[in-house]
């Protein structure tokens, strides 16, 4: 039976772990490497690592820290930062990623999600969709290059250009909710279902085991992920590496059942 993925989402900023709040004001908050390895020890279901620096500063992947993620993960991996040309993800695939998430590139020129596929595998290819609201159509509007610049396209048209061009999954993240901690933008995340049939991870606003199983509730069998709610405790958001254990797992699914 197909079950919630649950997913903690780590960005990476100048080789270190940062966290951000509606993209801005990034905080420091620790080695990634380290938190790769407590995620390993509390059987993380996959992991998202996000380089939010390297698409808007034009720098190629970072290879050698990548490569570092891919030996300590013990679970499935995805990378995402600066991925350019399928030659690029073919290589960070080689190192040990199972997936290669594409956000900016992908929105420039949808051609090269087709291309990017047809090297390494759909199920490879991540498109990731940052969001913002707006007073358009939609109420939402996909923008690029760490929310810096908009792209003029609804996610849900996004959703349906990256499924067309053969990518594998889309993640749907909420700029307006990012590290804010008062749960997920979840009419967001029903439009989009609605929109594609490709496999979705939603993040951005998730404050505690009850967000996710809300998303999940209102949404089926996706992929839930976060990064303040793993990394961050308590009101004064002090650094603690957490993950729901087994039984709380298995709470979230029952209670997003009902």
């Amino acid at each position: 039976m197909l079950r919630p993925r649950i997913t903690p989402c780590l960005l990476v900023q100048n080789g270190g772990l940062v966290k951000t709040v509606q993209f801005k004001d990034a905080r420091y908050v620790g080695d990634p490497i380290n938190a790769v390895k407590i995620f390993n020890e509390k059987e993380t279901d996959e992991l998202v690592v996000l380089d939010i620096d390297a698409t808007a500063k034009n720098l190629d992947p970072n290879f050698r820290l990548i490569s570092q993620f891919a030996v300590e993960c013990r679970m499935p991996l995805c990378y995402g930062g600066g991925i350019k040309t399928p030659a690029q993800a073919k290589r960070i695939i080689g190192l040990g990623v199972e997936k290669v998430a594409i956000s900016s590139a992908a929105m420039d020129d949808p051609a090269i999600i087709t291309a990017i596929a047809q090297e390494i595998g759909s199920q490879s290819v991540v498109v990731v969709l940052d969001v913002k609201k707006t007073r358009g159509k939609s109420g939402y509007e996909v923008y690029t290059r760490n929310g810096k610049v908009k792209t003029g396209m609804s996610p849900m048209d996004a959703a349906k250009v990256a499924e067309a061009r053969g990518a594998g999954e889309i993640v749907v993240n909420s700029i307006d909710n990012d590290g804010m901690m008062q749960g997920y933008d979840l009419e967001l995340a029903t439009q989009l279902r609605h929109a594609t049939n490709l496999p979705m991870t939603v993040l951005g606003g998730a404050s505690s085991l009850a967000d996710l199983a809300r998303l999940v509730n209102a949404c089926g069998v996706i992929g839930a992920a976060a990064g303040s709610l793993f990394v961050f405790k308590g009101p004064l958001r002090g650094v603690l590496i957490s993950y729901p254990n087994p039984a709380q797992k298995e709470e979230l699914i029952r209670a997003a059942r009902l």
